[in-house]
């Protein structure tokens, strides 16, 4: 083969590789990519606070985004979207989940009790320094199938349903598909739209200056080089990773090919099963027959 063929054949197969991504400027809030860069900006971080709990935030003193929160070793560890404290000293985690990977309300679970273990220093007596703590999952689906936009959860008595434990947790799952349009403010309900549509027509339509302020930041994102760059380094890497893990699955075996490629995935990257499961595309429905898979090739490989 000439230089000139190779040159062109790889010419043709990135050609090829490139319309398999979604262009940057295609991308809207609720896509993993734009979430992550959009939210280096905590004015961005604090409107998505703001908008999707109906409160107000005097200023962030910290943030960290995509902070990993380390178990013990051997245990499982969580990898945050974004983590804020603001100075009422109210620590918010905020989640962007596109698609139904199943079991949310554990997800959560398991979430809050990670965030909470650092949070108290050695030897310190007593739990009052535990902080209020909002979980907030954005939804890109209705998980509760109730037509809610918001769904809010706090610990309640039982046999006194208006007794809440005053544990500082609160777990809030927003819905972008929600229809109770007279039962929440307009703001969470341009916000939802905006999340799923992130246009500058979608922007126009609502009042909130927060709104249209993310849009400004969103847009001059998509018109940067350096973050197109990025985010097609970022979406070709996972492409190859996909392939790669898909053909080594191949060569195990039929029945063992989605199983082998979900270790590849975790063992090069580091990712979750679940990150895993997310970057092959496998539905929410399968995910539960997998871990259990998983769990028995990891016992019978001890």
């Amino acid at each position: 083969m000439t230089e000139t063929k190779s040159l062109k054949l790889k010419k043709q197969n990135m050609d090829s590789s490139m319309k398999r991504i979604k262009p940057l400027r295609e991308l809207n809030l609720i896509d993993d990519y734009m979430f992550d860069v959009a939210t280096m900006d905590l004015e961005t971080c604090k409107a998505i606070i703001e908008l999707s709990l109906n409160i107000r935030i005097q200023e962030i003193e910290w943030k960290e985004g995509q902070k990993v929160v380390h178990n013990l070793p051997g245990n499982r560890e969580i990898r945050l979207d974004f983590y804020v404290k603001d100075t009422d000293d109210r620590v918010f985690n905020v989640e962007m989940q596109k698609k139904n990977t199943g079991n949310l309300a554990k997800r959560t679970r398991y979430y809050s009790a990670l965030l909470d273990a650092p949070l108290l220093k050695k030897g310190e007596k007593g739990f009052d320094g535990l902080p209020q703590t909002y979980i907030i999952v954005i939804c890109g689906f209705d998980y509760f199938g109730d037509g809610k936009y918001r769904y809010t959860f706090q610990n309640r008595c039982s046999e006194n349903l208006e007794l809440v434990l005053q544990n500082g947790l609160t777990t809030v799952f927003l819905n972008t598909k929600g229809k109770n349009d007279a039962e929440v403010e307009p703001e969470l309900i341009s916000f939802l739209r905006f999340v799923e549509n992130s246009t500058a027509e979608e922007a126009r339509q609502s009042a909130d200056g927060r709104i249209q302020r993310m849009y400004g930041r969103i847009n001059d994102l998509k018109n940067r080089e350096d973050v197109e760059a990025d985010y097609m380094k970022a979406e070709e890497y996972r492409r190859l990773m996909r392939e790669e893990a898909r053909e080594e699955g191949r060569e195990e075996g039929r029945v063992e090919t989605l199983i082998y490629a979900i270790q590849q995935i975790v063992g090069k990257t580091g990712k979750s099963a679940e990150e895993a499961m997310d970057m092959l595309d496998i539905s929410a429905e399968d995910r539960e027959e997998y871990k259990k898979l998983l769990v028995e090739k990891k016992e019978s490989a001890n």
